[in-house]
């Protein structure tokens, strides 16, 4: 072969390998305006900095359905829930069948604490007299979203429903972040019921909302029920979090930790070279949220609700974690 035409082979080459390698993958995070959409918006800033050919396009989405998107080919990457992955991967309530097409890529990019809100001008202050009361208004996520499976899950426990919330005259507000919390900052709701990292965004606006709003504190009895049957953990709201009367010491709470799903199909490399490219700018993702902060390369193997994607592993073994 002529040089010339060595030349040309080897163009013709490049020419097919380089847009091969390009990707555009799509991230699933949680509702616009909440934590898990901003930490996706600069996780994947990230990863296309660092990933030559990597594109992601960043989607709302829920702790609930992310998983079955990841699992059905509709999102690439998928923020999920501990105690939800693992149901999803074992086909248990409150999904129809194993997900058998998903692993992860590490666990502990942010630990998330449920908060619920109240108004501080009437009404009762314990959770459990709040949430059968007659007349409830309260405000929470699209019903895909983790936060509201956690409500029901409460909810039945107490024998309630927002059926029966909506029958015995109260009303059930749903929508973003943002949308609960102007339903409640304009008196269309009482109370809401998030689960968002700390410091979370929506509680801060409420703080400097016209409408003054405090914490309420998780019974030990619906923590330990949530513990136990669904698998959540338990945490606190440290004092300081968020200024009086928003919060005034400490709060015990139901929490849970976020895990990121991927197709077990994903390529490895590209895989290993995403996780690379978090472990090395892990300085950077306390700026994107400071829940973030929490994520520790050397034990973000250790998630045992699903399978560890190959490439993450090699990662991860070379960060000193061992699953």
């Amino acid at each position: 072969m002529t040089t010339r035409r060595m030349i040309l082979a080897a163009a013709a080459a490049l020419a097919v390998v380089g847009p091969a390698q390009a990707q555009t993958y799509e991230m699933v995070a949680g509702a616009l305006g909440g934590g898990w959409y901003t930490m996706a918006t600069g996780l994947s800033q990230i990863l296309q900095e660092n990933v030559p050919g990597l594109t992601i396009r960043v989607v709302p989405g829920g702790g609930l359905g992310n998983p079955t998107r990841v699992q059905n080919g509709v999102s690439q990457i998928g923020f999920g829930l501990d105690f939800l992955v693992s149901s999803a991967i074992k086909g248990e309530e409150p999904y129809r069948a194993p997900h058998d097409k998903i692993s992860h890529i590490g666990v502990g990019w942010s630990p998330t604490e449920h908060h619920m809100l109240r108004r501080t001008d009437e009404g009762p202050a314990d959770m459990k007299a709040i949430l059968t009361m007659r007349g409830l208004r309260i405000g929470t996520p699209q019903s895909t979203s983790s936060d509201t499976l956690t409500l029901i899950h409460i909810l039945k426990h107490l024998g309630s429903s927002f059926d029966k919330i909506r029958a015995d005259g109260g009303r059930v507000v749903q929508g973003s972040y943002t949308d609960i919390a102007n339903a409640f900052m304009d008196g269309q709701v009482d109370y809401l019921y998030v689960a968002l990292a700390r410091p979370a965004a929506m509680v801060n606006e409420i703080v400097r909302g016209r409408r003054p709003a405090t914490l309420v504190a998780f019974p030990q009895d619906i923590r330990d029920h949530l513990s136990r049957t669904y698998g959540f953990s338990q945490g606190v709201i440290p004092a300081g979090t968020y200024p009086a009367p928003m919060q005034t010491g400490e709060v015990p709470v139901t929490t849970m930790d976020t895990v990121l799903v991927v197709p077990t199909a994903m390529p490895e490399d590209v895989v290993y070279r995403m996780i690379k490219a978090v472990i090395a700018n892990r300085a950077r993702l306390k700026d994107i949220h400071p829940s973030m902060a929490a994520f520790d390369p050397a034990v973000a193997c250790k998630y045992p609700g699903a399978p560890l994607h190959p490439g993450a592993r090699r990662a991860y073994a070379e960060a000193g974690c061992t699953p």
